[in-house]
């Protein structure tokens, strides 16, 4: 389905020269300078598979998500959509795709929502019998027909993104890629959004490429994760490996007592680290190694805990220790 073939895109950004005569001599002696945004990335996307494309600001997902797209083309490499390169085969790849750029509507901005729906039914030449279906099974996982004969102007924010992602899936793409969708939104709307995402996967076997810094967006939809950082792969596989990568981390979040001094209570042992956090004490460990109930009752006997709440390590902790070793490597690097 999608196929992603040791992919670069370099951006060259001329280097002017300060003042009227620097400009003016930029004009003669031309100067470059090179941010390889996308470096040598490579992976295969089969059909039907939700992923997420993860990274940090600046990582290099959104450049490759629009050579993905055919928005830019690669500076080397090669991304296919069924067999076909989307930069050069822009219009016939169109038709298999579908797009929502988080805070870029697709929609006309001054006319009713169900004008600008019937405007793409046309531009993507959609059966009148496959339009009434679509947009029946749309409006009835994203709740849109409360709205539909507003202007998309007078829309709020979670009502134009849920819009801007039925039109999206109007034409009933093979592939939808899907960067920021949930940005900005209250929860109400990231469940609504994330419903339908689900829905549409298993009504239509959607293949869907989801990129989002909310990390739960990433665990409720992805069984895949690829993560990028500086233009490269640093990790390819199942969402589930990459926390045991981890240990089976577990975090107990206890209240305890005003009377109570946290950092005068002895340790439970070497395995399980203690912190503190407002009028929280955080216990940590890996359950592998330590036995959950002990640390339990250690908890109420010498914290003469309150409240407890028991929570498995989140995929944003994993995400964040992987970065942050990237960077050490990266000073390592440097520094030799």
């Amino acid at each position: 389905m999608i196929q992603v073939q040791n992919l670069v895109k370099v951006f060259r950004k001329p280097v002017r020269g300060k003042g009227l005569f620097g400009m003016i001599a930029t004009l003669f002696s031309r100067k470059y300078t090179e941010t390889r945004a996308v470096d040598g990335v490579s992976f295969d996307i089969p059909e039907g598979e939700i992923v997420g494309y993860i990274g940090s600001n600046g990582a290099g997902k959104s450049t490759t998500i629009k050579m993905m797209c055919g928005i830019l083309t690669p500076t080397s490499g090669k991304v296919l959509i069924d067999g076909l390169e989307p930069y050069l085969k822009r219009r016939v790849v169109a038709k298999d795709i579908g797009v929502v750029f988080g805070q870029k509507s697709q929609l006309w901005w001054d006319i009713p929502l169900v004008e600008s729906f019937k405007v793409l039914k046309e531009i993507y030449q959609v059966s009148d019998a496959d339009y009434g279906e679509r947009m029946a099974f749309l409006s009835s996982v994203l709740g849109i027909d409360e709205f539909l004969t507003q202007p998309v102007r007078t829309l709020s924010l979670g009502q134009r993104m849920r819009a801007d992602l039925a039109a999206s899936m109007l034409h009933n793409p093979k592939i939808l890629f899907l960067d920021e969708p949930t940005i900005g939104m209250d929860v109400l709307v990231k469940d609504k959004i994330r419903t339908a995402i689900h829905a549409l996967n298993a009504k239509y076997h959607t293949t869907v490429v989801l990129t989002t810094h909310d990390m739960e967006d990433i665990e409720n939809l992805c069984s895949r994760i690829i993560m990028i950082e500086k233009g490269t792969i640093i990790y390819d596989g199942p969402l589930g490996d990459i926390k045991r990568r981890f240990g089976n981390i577990k975090t107990l979040t206890l209240t305890v007592p005003p009377s109570v001094d946290p950092n005068s209570v002895p340790p439970f042992s070497n395995d399980v680290t203690m912190t503190v956090e407002d009028d929280k004490v955080l216990l940590s460990f890996d359950a592998d190694k330590v036995i959950l109930e002990q640390v339990v009752q250690y908890a109420f006997s010498q914290y003469h805990a309150i409240d407890m709440k028991i929570a498995d390590i989140s995929i944003e902790d994993v995400v964040k220790t992987i970065l942050s070793q990237q960077e050490e490597e990266h000073a390592m690097a440097k520094k030799v």
